[in-house]
């Protein structure tokens, strides 16, 4: 890695793309200071003090901080995140939309400007409720409407402003724009993380014991990276063979290929619908101020991460086994919806392709099929693994963090994506040197 960035920093068009990329996380991380007007911040900061559930810490993590220190993009890029979601989602189930998705570069602009349209709509949306639903508990000095409107306004305007410099990197930067705004605020929240681990395992402790903990808290750190570095990189490249054609005087094709399927196919995907359905009621119950009783306030506990694994209480892991299932079947349903073998299998008749020992069309789709249904389990194996290692420790052993193996696999990904685009660059700036010579 450090061989590529110094290789990048030799030729003027990357060192400049680099140089700009850092500009503007110097940007973002100024403007996760800036306070929104009229808000009472000491407020803020004792109320989510008070909660007991992650779900806003994890929240938090992915702003980087801006969420607790009420910035203006305290929004941050969750809803373009959420926004390019939805897109994607209603492109399988609206045919227009689907088309536009074919439409080549045309279709592309039109899809990346829906994505904006729903991105602001969403970011007025999330906006309005914490400017009303905290409001009225006093996260505003004075609770009128000139403060909401003005809340709502600075919010949405940083929730924007983000999304065009996520843009605006993947432009004239390095490419993986609004990937590399949430690395870089998931990022900005590791010192504290470590600070805290630090103060919790290691201050204070006899030598040998610090190094111990320190020895397995970096053990344990490495063998995550590891996991998703093969969830990441891990492919099952299936052989296709073409039939040779003639084509005048001429016999064509004959070549070999293969389709590479990728172990995690749906990526980070899974865990964050999964953590969304699991933490959207203990939001939804905190901003109304609901606690629960009974039965409901157990359930409450059940969805909480938090009590996930603790020895003292096993009863509510119970949700943690819910957790799992979901993100299971999450990866099966984000991957029917993104890869379709029997598309796949007609498109390679078409072509006069096929799998040795398959036959084409319909058996070439159920092979397509079993192989991808037992890819797709080990890749949500290794992604649960890699997502409750976190739970157990801080339900055992009662090590908190903000990030977790969603974080972990964002930043790897995201990570090896740059470096990659990076050397692809530079192989293209060499080919073109090559060709004017």
């Amino acid at each position: 890695m450090l061989k590529t960035l110094k290789s990048a920093f030799k030729i003027k068009e990357i060192r400049n793309g680099i140089l700009f990329t850092l500009a503007m996380l110097v940007v973002i991380r100024l403007g996760s200071q800036l306070p929104v007007p009229g808000v009472n911040r000491e407020y803020f900061s004792n109320w989510f003090a008070a909660q007991t559930g992650d779900s806003f810490s994890f929240f938090n993590a992915f702003t980087g901080g801006s969420f607790l220190n009420m910035s203006v993009l305290a929004l941050n890029i969750t809803p373009y995140i959420t926004s390019s979601i939805i897109i994607q989602l209603l492109t399988i189930a609206i045919p227009k939309l689907e088309e536009m998705q074919k439409d080549g570069e045309d279709g592309r602009k039109k899809m990346v400007a829906l994505t904006r349209y729903v991105t602001v709509g969403l970011a007025l949306l999330e906006a309005g409720a914490m400017a009303i639903g905290f409001g009225r508990q006093g996260l505003l000095q004075t609770y009128d409407a000139i403060n909401v409107i003005t809340t709502i306004a600075a919010l949405t305007a940083g929730s924007t402003f983000l999304m065009w410099i996520g843009e605006r990197i993947t432009e004239k930067g390095i490419g993986n724009g609004i990937s590399i705004v949430l690395v870089i605020n998931i990022i900005s929240r590791l010192p504290d993380d470590i600070l805290g681990l630090y103060e919790q395992f290691i201050k204070g402790k006899s030598i040998a014991v610090g190094v111990v903990a320190a020895v397995i808290i970096l053990a344990i750190i490495l063998a995550m990276v590891v996991i998703v570095i093969i969830l990441n990189d891990g492919t099952r490249k299936i052989p296709v063979q073409y039939a040779q054609k003639v084509q005048g005087r001429k016999l064509v094709g004959g070549q070999s290929t293969n389709i590479p399927l990728k172990i995690n196919t749906a990526g980070v995907i899974p865990i964050i619908f999964a953590s969304s359905i699991m933490q959207f009621p203990i939001i939804i119950c905190s901003l109304i101020g609901y606690t629960g009783t009974g039965v409901w306030a157990e359930i409450l506990k059940g969805l909480n991460s938090g009590n996930w694994c603790k020895p003292t209480s096993p009863v509510y892991s119970i949700g943690l086994l819910v957790y799992v299932l979901l993100v299971v079947f999450f990866a099966y349903f984000y991957t029917s919806i993104t890869f379709n073998p029997l598309e796949v299998a007609n498109n390679m008749k078409k072509q006069g392709g096929f799998i040795p020992g398959i036959r084409p069309g319909k058996p070439t789709s159920d092979y397509l099929t079993r192989i991808l249904n037992y890819i797709i389990f080990i890749g949500a194996i290794g992604l649960t693994i890699v997502a409750i290692i976190p739970y157990f420790f801080n339900g055992v052993f009662n090590a908190s963090v903000s990030f977790g193996g969603t974080s972990l696999i964002i930043i790897v990904s995201v990570v090896l994506e740059t470096i990659k685009q990076i050397e692809s660059k530079m192989l293209v700036r060499n080919y073109k040197g090559f060709l004017n010579d």
